[in-house]
């Protein structure tokens, strides 16, 4: 099964991934936190027999998985690859997750709320994010009484969910906002329009590799079609400012330019030692060169392979076993030097 995240959306010299996700409760149940461990485990049996009920190809399609089974190394990789978020690995109570073969879609059970709906797609498509996410969330709703109220919209944990209970939100390249300075005032512009920014790993984490993630803070008297094309027409109004700049600079400073891109692409063919921070900024530096045309013979999908691999929790499933700090730069240089010469080949 091809990996959603090893395919080619549109405007993916920019943007990375899109990703829709839904926040729904069962309105006979308090909120997770206020929740028995047996009405935890309720929760997510109904889940499962809502969604394989609700069709016979979805046993197929996917799977489940207890949390209580998973060890450290399964967690940060699920973590990695942004299918689960962080509060619901240290949560400490009954978790599940239902997850497509392909790791597009995703149903996180017992986190903040009782059930995130969660689909990623590959470059700007937020709208077929949205119409998987929708089609997931009526499925279920065909079993599921979730918390409704007429004047509110759907019930959250946190207040600023509640409503439609959506999250839009698009991963962004921005290397040439990043070297000219204007990421500034795009960050503050887009601050203004009720538009959130973060890094790779959602809340609280930096933007390495000049990757931004970009998402609507509003949900309560928006519309789920209003969401989508704002956050549809912010980034693009973004992609056109960061291809803009991106030529400017190739005018202007050509060989600086393929000086910095072919230096980084060498400590990553060569390195024997290397962190996930440099690594990150490294690679940033090439997939600008792929998108530019200066770097040939490498598709952007192996770059996006390639970050996957190297995060920490990538490696040491890779190795099977847990690995110290000087352990992981290692493995990590050796694996980069693979990945990339075998591409060059």
């Amino acid at each position: 099964m091809k990996m959603w995240y090893v395919e080619k959306g549109p405007d993916s010299d920019v943007v990375l991934s899109s990703r829709v996700r839904l926040a729904r409760n069962f309105s006979e149940y308090p909120f997770p936190h206020k929740t028995t461990p047996e009405m935890q485990q309720e929760i997510a049996d109904k889940t499962k027999n809502a969604l394989f009920a609700g069709s016979e190809n979805m046993k197929d399609v996917f799977k489940y998985i207890d949390f209580s089974n998973l060890d450290i190394i399964e967690k940060a990789v699920l973590v990695e690859k942004h299918i689960v978020s962080k509060e619901l690995v240290e949560a400490d109570r009954i978790r599940g997750l239902l997850i497509s073969s392909d790791e597009q879609i995703s149903i996180m059970i017992n986190e903040e709320d009782h059930l995130r709906i969660q689909c990623l797609v590959s470059g700007m498509q937020l709208s077929k994010a949205w119409e998987i996410c929708n089609n997931i969330d009526d499925l279920l709703s065909e079993s599921i009484d979730f918390a409704w109220d007429e004047n509110i919209g759907y019930l959250t944990s946190c207040p600023t969910n509640i409503g439609t209970a959506i999250r839009a939100s698009v991963m962004m390249h921005l290397p040439a906002l990043t070297m000219t300075g204007y990421i500034k005032p795009v960050l503050e512009a887009t601050g203004k329009l009720g538009v959130a920014v973060r890094g790779m790993y959602g809340e609280n984490t930096e933007a390495s590799g000049n990757m931004f993630q970009f998402s609507n803070q509003v949900t309560l008297g928006k519309s789920e079609s209003d969401i989508i094309l704002g956050i549809k027409n912010i980034a693009q109004q973004i992609i056109e400012q960061e291809r803009i700049l991106r030529q400017e600079i190739l005018k202007k400073n050509r060989y600086e330019l393929e000086d910095k891109i072919f230096r980084s692409y060498g400590i990553l063919k060569n390195a024997r030692l290397i962190d996930t921070g440099e690594t990150l900024k490294r690679l940033s530096d090439v997939r600008l060169g792929i998108d530019m045309g200066i770097i040939d013979g490498i598709d952007i999908t192996d770059i996006n392979e390639i970050m996957l691999m190297i995060q920490p929790g990538g490696l040491q499933k890779r190795t099977g076993r847990l690995l110290k700090a000087n352990e992981r730069d290692c493995f990590r240089a050796e694996l980069i030097r693979e990945m990339i010469n075998k591409q060059k080949q």
